[in-house]
């Protein structure tokens, strides 16, 4: 399978674009009832629960540049790089698995130093 194809990365490509862009709503219609999120503050539980993680940083975004995409129709994984009120980069990276459509699992992995530094 060509590694920009699938169903998974579709998923991880179109829920990137919606919060990245501003509508946190549209990308949570991504995002499993049950989705669990292991990110570097800890385990997340539940899609209420994770939009309250990602709803903060979503709002502070300026811009966001997608370094990279891959993916299968299981799972997939975005590399990308952002702009914030707070720092100028902020790279992350998510890696997903994906079921009927939805994100099940999400491993977000990101430097918080920045973030801690900037807020002083």
């Amino acid at each position: 399978m060509n590694p920009r194809t699938g169903t998974a990365l579709q998923v991880a490509l179109d829920y990137y674009t919606a919060w990245t862009g501003g509508d946190m709503d549209k990308a949570m219609t991504y995002v499993a009832d049950d989705v669990v999120c292991d990110a570097p503050a800890g385990r997340i539980e539940g899609a209420a629960a994770y939009r309250e993680f990602m709803a903060p940083f979503a709002a502070m975004l300026i811009r966001a540049e997608l370094l990279s995409a891959q993916g299968d129709d299981e799972r997939a994984t975005i590399v990308y790089d952002t702009e914030t009120r707070l720092v100028a980069s902020g790279p992350a990276a998510e890696w997903v698995t994906v079921r009927d459509g939805r994100i099940v699992y999400s491993r977000f992995i990101f430097d918080r130093l920045p973030f801690a530094q900037a807020r002083g």
